[in-house]
């Protein structure tokens, strides 16, 4: 692997930020005048509140992708019992896709969760998603509809889970 998985720096929230919008805004998953743009670009509050694991290039080439980790029952687990971990915001840079970046990014999340000693992992997807579904399946995690809802009227999201 020609990267590394950490938790986000200080130096790495700006980059972590604007390749979250580009992720969902630029592939069609969240519209550029929505209100979770504002929460997508603000990684200084995730890496706050939650954890924020970047992918770095292992040459110094900077953020290549991130997401947010955070305990069920906690602000920034939406799905997840406090049993389970949760990843939300998952994003690779459109110039690293191919190299592997989210599938280690999910890994990891799988791995902290496990650290903490929590009994598996819970979390949302639209149905759009269907690259990310790939590597959600091919890490272990299967779709669980029982557990699918609507945070807004009309935005079905579809919940993937893994138990340890």
């Amino acid at each position: 692997m020609d990267f590394l998985i950490r938790k986000a720096l200080p130096e790495d929230l700006a980059d972590a930020g604007r390749i979250t919008v580009d992720a969902f805004v630029g592939d069609g998953f969240t519209s550029p005048d929505s209100g979770y743009v504002e929460l997508l670009r603000d990684a200084e509050r995730r890496a706050r509140e939650a954890e924020l694991l970047v992918a770095v290039d292992a040459a110094g080439a900077g953020v290549l992708g991130c997401v947010t980790f955070a305990v069920g029952g906690t602000e920034w687990a939406d799905i997840a019992d406090p049993r389970e971990g949760e990843i939300r915001m998952l994003a690779t840079a459109a110039a690293s896709r191919g190299r592997g970046v989210g599938e280690a990014l999910v890994r990891a999340s799988v791995a902290r969760s496990r650290e903490l000693g929590l009994a598996g992992m819970a979390f949302s997807t639209q149905p759009t998603m269907t690259t990310a579904h790939r590597v959600y399946e091919r890490t272990g995690f299967r779709r669980t509809p029982e557990r699918d809802w609507e945070p807004i009227p009309g935005m079905r999201l579809m919940v993937y889970t893994m138990a340890f």
